[in-house]
């Protein structure tokens, strides 16, 4: 491809907006920088060792997307979710997924009030900024597809009343590989819903040891302090949405995504919506950089992430054990970068 200054043409985008200096933009990247690493470092005081988990999640947070992780037991899922919303001052409600979990005990349900002669509805636990929906695969089909309005568009319709959720919003999702006696897989409607899906995985033999040595006089989810507030983390998404995009960093999302749909490994490539994921994704990246332009490197860093979960394999991809990332990392490493000049 040819090479290409990222930064071309953001200096036009800006002054559309004559009430902001041309260097406001670079300025608030790096103030968005900072804060993310505040974030960041808040969280892992409770999560030790998972640097990369932690920008994956905050990367979800800004980039109003949803976030499933997947992992054994034991390796800090839950805790994951709680510590994020902790550090937010912002309204955070927990599900336990169950069998006998119905779709109104998350959306709420409308109740005849005899006083007023008339209907009101009651909200459930979705209504707030981050939603931990904990072993979602747990729930029946009928009770998971509750979330998948709400994760679109961010209201609930309960007799025929939509019901808008607080901005900003976050589901976040986990699950167990292991154990799967009595769950139902996620269908992949609703998987393509999640902005990604990831890992904790084990902690390396340091961070584990510090674990040890911090129970239970530790830092505890109960005790992180506020980093932010809930109006800030609205700030930053819309910051984070103007974040400038050259021409040829939109041609390589669209041309990697297209190359999904036709790999031979794969059944089913990624949609529309997920070169969208990547695009708000990637934005949120060089923003968490201290840029204000993205560069092909952040596509490249979260191509896995949020695209991976989305590809169906064919039966013999899954034969000689070919997985989606495995995949996906033959698409990026054949696929020409556009470069800066």
């Amino acid at each position: 491809m040819n090479q290409y200054n990222y930064q071309d043409q953001f200096e036009q985008t800006y002054q559309a907006q004559p009430q902001q200096p041309p260097q406001q933009p670079q300025q608030l990247a790096g103030q968005f920088a900072q804060r993310f690493q505040l974030l960041a470092g808040n969280i892992e005081r409770i999560i030790r060792g998972k640097h990369d988990a932690i920008e994956l999640a905050l990367i979800c947070l800004f980039s109003e997307g949803h976030l499933l992780v997947e992992d054994v037991p034991g390796t800090g899922k839950t805790t994951l979710a709680r510590s994020l919303a902790a550090s937010v001052d912002a309204e955070w409600r927990r599900i336990q997924f169950t069998p006998d979990l119905l779709p109104s005990d998350i959306t709420g349900v409308s109740i005849f009030n005899q006083a007023h002669q008339k209907f009101e509805f009651h909200q459930g636990p979705v209504f707030a900024n981050i939603v931990l929906a904990d072993e979602i695969n747990r729930a029946s089909p009928k009770t998971q597809a509750a979330l998948l309005e709400v994760m679109e568009e961010r209201r609930v319709t309960v007799d025929a009343e939509p019901h808008p959720v607080p901005r900003p919003f976050l589901v976040v999702a986990t699950q167990n590989p292991v154990d799967m006696d009595g769950t139902y897989p996620l269908p992949e409607a609703q998987l393509d819903r999640f902005l990604m899906k990831i890992s904790v995985g084990y902690p390396d033999h340091a961070s584990e040891v510090e674990v040890l040595k911090g129970m239970p006089t530790g830092p505890q989810v109960e005790r992180l302090p506020v980093v932010a507030r809930a109006s800030d983390v609205a700030g930053m998404i819309d910051f984070a949405s103007r974040i400038h995009v050259a021409d040829p960093v939109y041609d390589y999302i669209v041309a990697l995504c297209g190359a999904t749909r036709t790999s031979p490994h794969l059944r089913l490539g990624a949609s529309p919506r997920g070169s969208l994921a990547l695009l708000r994704a990637a934005r949120v990246k060089a923003a968490a950089a201290g840029r204000h332009f993205v560069v092909p490197e952040d596509v490249k860093a979260l191509a896995v992430p949020v695209l991976a979960h989305r590809l169906i394999l064919t039966p013999e991809a899954e034969l000689r054990e070919v997985t989606a990332a495995v995949a996906l990392g033959e698409i990026l490493a054949g696929m020409p970068v556009p470069q800066a000049a």
